[in-house]
């Protein structure tokens, strides 16, 4: 079983930066795309980004140009570096290691932006 642990959030003010990560345990992550996924309040959750095993990041709208998702695969550990941060990002985010399926999901961590 392969255990993913995000860490990283926190209380943030509007403007401001945060860096997320999530390590794996396992030797599966160098073979695995990685997610990132937001749950807001009262919303369903959403892919923010998400890298492939050969380091192709793709971003929703609502990232480009703010957050940039990268990955050590000699650390196992991948990254969400949040900039410019708005109120709206405030939630859940949660990581998806998958390589086939079903993949596995980390417990999340609370980023909270203050306007």
């Amino acid at each position: 079983q392969v255990q993913v642990v995000e860490s990283g959030g926190g209380l943030v003010q509007a403007g401001g930066s945060l860096k997320l990560s999530c390590a794996a345990s396992g030797t599966i992550f160098p073979r695995a795309a990685m997610h990132w996924y937001h749950l807001a309040p009262g919303k369903p959750r959403e892919l923010v980004a998400l890298i492939t095993s050969d380091f192709h990041g793709v971003y929703a709208d609502s990232a480009k140009g703010r957050f940039t998702i990268s990955r050590d695969n000699s650390r196992n550990t991948g990254y969400l570096q949040m900039n410019s941060l708005k109120s709206e990002d405030t939630g859940v985010y949660y990581c998806f290691i998958v390589v086939g399926s079903p993949g596995y999901w980390g417990q999340g961590t609370q980023v909270t932006v203050s306007s």
